[in-house]
């Protein structure tokens, strides 16, 4: 990924991103990375990415046999009982 650098930017830019990075507990990098990616219309993209990255501890993880495990366990589940369609 490319680095880019910033110069010139005054006391109060800075300040309102280090308030912000503050508040977010985020880095100064990423706030500036999400505010630029905002201003040029990406930010669907970026937060597509940032909600995948967000469950990734929770999707495809299973080995198989705890989906074998899960899905013995609700089996039950899968059984249709025709008196309670009347």
């Amino acid at each position: 990924m490319k680095s880019i650098s910033v110069h010139g930017i005054d006391k109060e830019t800075e300040k309102a991103i280090k308030e912000r990075a503050n508040t977010e507990g985020k880095s100064v990098n990423k706030v500036v990375k999400e505010m630029i990616a905002k201003s040029l219309g990406l930010v669907d993209q970026q937060e597509s990415k940032v909600r995948k990255e967000g469950f990734a501890d929770l999707c495809g993880v299973w080995t198989t046999e705890e989906a074998e495990d899960f899905f013995e366990g609700i089996g039950d589940l899968e059984i249709v009982d025709p008196k309670d369609w009347r």
